[in-house]
């Protein structure tokens, strides 16, 4: 793709398929634009859609990005049996993805994507810049637990949209509303029980976080290797990511720039998104200066495109 080439409204959006090295079908949300690329990877049982803002801010903003969904997780295909989920895989699928943005993209990544990217840039050195969400070579192991208990409960699934609105609203008590089953369609969907389970695969829990615990160092390892700019934002009320984990990846990346959301929790894009968006794009505009075009193709793209309007349907934003 030539990220440099002006848009229109009909193309600024796109649903795609691409295959991983291991030949996995993984599901994407595609916008183009003229300013820097940038790849969206999200955390551990989420989806695309948790980027469905700031997609939409960054389109309006004349940057294109890329967010898919990860193997196992949405509507990217899961691992055959009898091949289990290790982090290389999940390295190389950044790899694949970044490949689709023809340049060095900038990764913004939340959580597990953040980790990810940090060893795919160690190894591969493919992005310019790295954005991390409320995330740090070392975690607090009690946020990890309640995180892990969170998702490991009703393996059998949920009575109801419902049922499962109010699970996450006693787990995430600072939201101000529930989420409606709309909300809820992309993160459950039916299993052989007529009940509803989470999007992704439960091998994950025990092929991939039970054992992420043994990732940190290789992580810090990575983390020591990164000479690009860096940008974390992390929670105030994270409990994964506390002031002695920033202090220890400050050590580890003395380039970075650390902004604190004072009222957010882990799920920070989610919590205070406007704030979270600020954060994001003030890095982008201070490390890569816009082209000239930018500003006018901004404007075509917002009126295209807006935070409560964005969506995908074969390839046309509605």
């Amino acid at each position: 793709m030539d990220n440099n080439l002006p848009v229109s409204p009909a193309d600024q959006c796109a649903a795609i398929r691409f295959s991983s090295a291991d030949r996995l079908r993984l599901a994407g949300t595609l916008t183009r634009g003229p300013g820097q690329a940038v790849l969206l990877a999200h955390g551990f049982g989420q989806t695309r859609q948790s980027w469905r803002g700031t997609q939409a801010a960054l389109a309006s903003s004349g940057y294109g990005s890329l967010a898919w969904d990860m193997r196992g997780h949405g509507e990217s295909n899961w691992n055959p049996v009898g091949a289990d989920y290790a982090s290389e895989q999940f390295v190389a699928d950044q790899v694949a993805a970044a490949a689709l943005l023809g340049t060095r993209p900038v990764l913004v990544g939340a959580s597990m994507g953040g980790l990810t990217g940090l060893l795919t840039q160690a190894r591969d050195r493919i992005f310019s810049a790295l954005v991390l969400v409320d995330v740090t070579p070392r975690w607090e192991p009690a946020g990890m637990h309640r995180i892990h208990s969170f998702l490991s409960a009703f393996p059998a699934g949920f009575d109801s949209f419902d049922h499962a609105a109010q699970v996450i609203a006693d787990y995430l008590p600072q939201r101000r509303t529930r989420k409606t089953p709309a909300q809820l369609a992309h993160l459950l969907k039916p299993n052989a029980g007529e009940r509803l389970q989470w999007h992704w695969d439960r091998r994950l829990l025990t092929e991939f976080l039970a054992t992420s615990q043994q990732l940190q160092e290789a992580v810090a390892a990575a983390a020591r290797k990164i000479d690009v700019p860096v940008l974390l934002i992390s929670g105030g009320r994270s409990d994964l990511v506390s002031a002695d984990t920033v202090a220890h990846f400050r050590q580890l990346v003395p380039q970075a720039q650390h902004v604190l959301l004072p009222e957010a929790t882990h799920m920070l894009a989610g919590d205070d998104n406007d704030a979270f968006t600020d954060a994001l794009l003030a890095f982008l505009r201070a490390q890569f200066p816009a082209p000239a075009q930018v500003a006018d193709n901004a404007a075509l793209a917002a009126a295209a495109l807006s935070s409560s309007a964005f969506e995908c349907t074969n390839g046309v934003p509605r």
